[in-house]
């Protein structure tokens, strides 16, 4: 299974150059508690955003990343005064009273540290980047806090060759995205000054993989009349974390990866997809992940799928508040010291693969197990219909991706 997800934001008005600045070690302590703040509010921006997304395109896939967008966000926020700082914050849903300013900062770098920690098995890579025009000259101070607290680099780029900058910017994602994001970017001008990319790249293995050979062709129902063919894998004889929410007419089962990472995978009843979307808060995930219990399924029927959306956030991101950035009052003077720049465009691209292993492109076998008992009740669960997925880190307690899955095709 692999995920990755760059956000990119456009900021207006070929030779790279790498601008090494000296990071001071901020002094402030980092705290669980900073980054379970960040965390819980990651979680409510998740879904305040997915509502919006699927209101957009309501019977399409659709795929993000909760956390790459909202480091994005509070890494511009850095630059960011007054009102334009306090809208950002707040609708990344922090609480500004409970949340201070520096503590949110803490709670990101807490959490970046977590990610960036080497693993043999599950394999996340998350970073930002600045690009900004050659002749415009960054505050000191915005560099070594992006560097310290968001692992953010920076690099020059000359805006008047657009087509330049862009190959510049998009072999950089696709470098940090082991080549999954090719073209993130297509449409600069010469009015850009700066371009602030986020990415986050996600490969895990399941801990229980998929057999190839029991993959088998089968039916995927789009809706009541419409169908498609998808390869639907299959495994069985599975013990895992299975929930049955009544209350909202849904099925919940856990699958976990090898390391600190799991997906959640929600199947409404038919016809109950939107009841389910309008339920979504933090309470809910909270609900879920409290009532889930280990339990014996005999088949577990999941398609595999690859799917991918591009998402212009710049006319999402103020319905959730976060408008002034936008605009001729954006104050963004943190940055080079004047208030010349506002945000022109949020571009959020995410692929999703899910397979057999979990990997791309790896064969394995899986384990079946043979359970010598006899049997008092079976269970098959069939996700050959529309539902969503959540992965999550289960050490930095975050959302990585977040998806609904319409169609497998």
């Amino acid at each position: 299974m692999a995920g990755v997800s760059p956000a990119v934001f456009g900021i207006p008005d070929v030779t790279l150059e790498r601008n090494t600045v000296a990071v001071h070690e901020v002094q402030e302590n980092i705290t669980s508690g900073d980054s379970l703040t960040v965390a819980s509010s990651n979680t409510d921006f998740a879904f305040s955003l997915y509502r919006k997304l699927v209101l957009k395109n309501p019977d399409e896939n659709v795929v993000f990343s909760p956390f790459s967008i909202s480091a994005a966000l509070a890494l511009l926020s850095l630059g960011a005064k007054g009102n334009t700082l306090k809208e950002i914050l707040e609708g990344l849903k922090f609480n500004l009273t409970g949340a201070p300013e520096p503590d949110i900062h803490q709670g990101f770098r807490y959490l970046l540290d977590l990610l960036s920690q080497p693993g043999d098995q599950v394999q996340i890579s998350t970073g930002s980047a600045l690009f900004i025009e050659k002749h415009l000259q960054i505050l000191a101070e915005f560099k070594e806090k992006a560097r310290a607290l968001y692992q953010a680099e920076a690099f020059t780029a000359d805006f008047l060759q657009p087509r330049q900058a862009t190959k510049l910017i998009n072999d950089y994602v696709s470098n940090q995205t082991q080549g999954k994001i090719k073209e993130l970017i297509s449409d600069l001008d010469k009015s850009t000054l700066m371009v602030l990319v986020n990415y986050i790249y996600f490969k895990g293995k399941w801990k229980m993989p998929f057999d190839p050979h029991d993959t088998f062709n089968s039916v995927f129902y789009l809706d009541e009349k419409r169908s498609v063919n998808v390869s639907m894998m299959k495994i069985e004889e599975l013990t895992t974390p299975y929930f049955r929410d009544d209350e909202l007419s849904c099925t919940v089962v856990e699958l976990k990866y090898t390391g600190n990472a799991s997906a959640m995978f929600i199947l409404p009843d038919q016809g109950r997809m939107q009841q389910v979307e309008a339920s979504l808060q933090p309470e809910t995930l909270r609900k879920w992940k409290n009532s889930l219990k280990p339990r014996r399924i005999d088949e577990l029927h999941l398609p595999k799928f690859s799917i991918s959306t591009d998402n212009s956030l710049e006319h999402i991101l103020p319905e959730l508040g976060i408008r002034e950035v936008f605009s001729m009052q954006a104050d963004l003077s943190a940055i080079t010291g004047t208030k010349d720049l506002r945000v022109s465009q949020v571009v959020h691209k995410a692929v999703l693969d899910v397979a057999e292993t979990g990997t791309e492109a790896a064969a394995a076998t899986g384990v079946k197990l043979i359970l010598l008992c006899r049997k008092i009740y079976s269970m098959t669960i069939y996700f050959n219909r529309p539902f969503l997925m959540i992965i999550s880190d289960t050490k930095a307690h975050i959302a990585l991706f977040m998806a609904k899955v319409t169609n497998p095709k």
